[in-house]
C-alpha cells in the first residue's frame, strides 16, 4: 500500500482512516449480505438499513429537531443556489444575501432568476477577507441566506447573524458542517455538499424546516421540489447509495471522538496552531482579519507571488499535498477539516519555520 500524505485539499477532502478501511471491506461485501454497498438496490432491506442508520446519526450527531426533514440530495450545494429560490422565491419577491465571498455571490446570482436579490452586506471591497459588522436587511426579505465558512477567502461565521424576526435563516454550510455544535432551531434551512466534512462528493445534506417544505412551489418540476424527496424519504428516484453509506461512518466516527463538542474543541486546537505560527512570523501572514478567521481553512501569503510558488513546489515534494491557493487568490490554503489529523498541522508548522529559516 502507497504511504498516505498530509491531505490539505479543500474537497474532496480527507477522510478518517477507519471509515475507509471500512469502505473499502465494503466494497465486495456489506456485512455478510455477500454484495458490495454500491451493489445494494436502494430498495433492498441492506441499505434500507444503512439509510435508517444514516438519517438517524444526522439527527442525534447534529441535534436536528423532530419538526425537521433530513433529505439526501444529488447535485452539490450549487444546484441548491437555484433549488431554492425556485422553491421560496417568486417575482416581486425579495431574498436577502450576506455575501461574504464567491460561493454567496453564486448563490446570490441563483436567485436573480426567480426574484429580487438583495446584497444585506458585503466584504468583496477587501477581497472578502472580513465579516461585515453591519447588515441591512430589505423591508420583507422571504429569507436570509449566508455561507456560514467562505473556503476560499478563509473566513467563518462563528455564531448566526442576527436577522428580521419570523423570517427564514438558510445556510449554505458546505465547509463547516457538523465541524461544531449549533442550534438547528435557528435554521429554516441547513445544506451542504458532504465532501469537506461529512463524506465523498456526489451527496448533498439538506435539513430543511417541514413548513418550508410544505410552502415550496408546486409549479417547478418534480425532481427540483423539497416535498418530493421528503414524501419519498429522498428515494424517489435512486439516491447516491455509497454517499449515504460513507456519511453514516462518519457520523459514527464523530460519535466516537466524543460528538460535536469534541470536534469544536479539537478544530479550535488545530487552527490555533497555524494561525499562532502566522501571527509571529517574518515571512507568513494569515490573509483573514483576525475576528473572522477559519478554523476550517487557514489562508496565508508571504507576499510574493515567486515565494509562493516555490514554498508550494517544496511543500508538495516534502509530503505535503493540496496548499496552493484557490486560483482566484493565489497564495496558500490549509484545508483542515474534520478527519485532518492534529498531526498533520503540526507537521506543516514544522515545514513553516524550517523554509522560512532558509530565506
Amino acid at each position: 500500500m502507497t504511504d498516505r500524505i498530509w491531505n490539505f485539499s479543500a474537497g474532496p477532502a480527507v477522510l478518517p482512516v477507519e471509515v475507509l478501511e471500512e469502505a473499502r471491506d465494503s466494497l465486495l461485501s456489506l456485512g455478510t449480505t455477500g454484495i458490495g454497498i454500491m451493489e445494494h438496490s436502494h430498495r433492498g432491506k441492506a441499505f434500507l438499513k444503512v439509510y435508517a442508520e444514516t438519517e438517524a446519526l444526522v439527527r442525534q450527531v447534529g441535534g436536528v429537531p423532530d419538526n425537521y426533514k433530513v433529505l439526501f440530495l444529488q447535485g452539490g450545494a450549487s444546484l441548491q443556489f437555484s433549488m431554492i429560490p425556485m422553491n421560496f422565491l417568486s417575482a416581486g419577491e425579495t431574498a436577502d444575501f450576506l455575501v461574504t465571498g464567491s460561493w454567496a455571490e453564486k448563490a446570490m446570482q441563483g436567485a436573480a432568476a426567480y426574484g429580487t436579490p438583495h446584497a444585506a452586506c458585503s466584504s468583496k471591497d477587501r477581497n472578502y477577507c472580513y465579516l461585515p459588522k453591519t447588515i441591512s436587511y430589505s423591508p420583507q426579505p422571504k429569507y436570509v441566506h449566508y455561507t456560514s465558512n467562505n473556503t476560499i477567502f478563509g473566513t467563518q461565521w462563528r455564531s448566526e447573524p442576527e436577522r428580521p424576526a419570523g423570517v427564514p435563516l438558510i445556510c449554505d454550510a458546505s465547509s463547516d458542517i457538523y465541524s461544531r455544535p449549533i442550534d438547528v432551531s435557528q435554521y429554516g434551512m441547513i445544506y451542504a455538499g458532504a465532501q469537506k466534512n461529512l463524506g465523498p462528493s456526489g451527496v448533498t445534506l439538506v435539513i430543511i424546516r417541514e413548513d418550508l417544505v410544505a410552502a415550496g412551489a408546486k409549479d417547478i418540476p418534480v425532481m427540483l421540489q423539497y416535498r418530493t424527496y421528503a414524501e419519498n424519504e429522498s428515494m424517489y428516484n435512486t439516491p447516491p447509495t455509497f454517499g449515504i453509506f460513507i456519511m453514516g461512518l462518519v457520523l459514527k466516527w464523530i460519535q466516537k471522538q466524543g460528538g460535536l463538542p469534541a470536534m469544536a474543541e479539537r478544530n479550535e486546537r488545530k487552527a490555533g496552531k497555524l494561525y499562532q505560527y502566522l501571527d509571529q512570523s517574518a515571512l507568513f501572514r494569515a490573509t483573514a482579519d483576525a475576528d473572522s478567521r477559519s478554523l476550517m481553512n487557514v489562508t496565508f501569503v508571504t507576499g510574493k507571488d515567486d515565494v509562493d510558488a516555490r514554498f508550494c513546489a517544496e511543500a508538495t515534494k516534502a509530503g505535503f499535498d493540496g496548499l496552493k491557493g484557490h486560483r482566484s487568490v493565489g497564495g496558500m490554503r490549509a484545508s483542515i477539516y474534520n478527519a485532518f489529523p492534529e498531526a498533520g498541522v503540526d507537521a506543516l508548522v514544522e515545514f513553516l519555520k524550517a523554509f522560512e529559516a532558509k530565506q
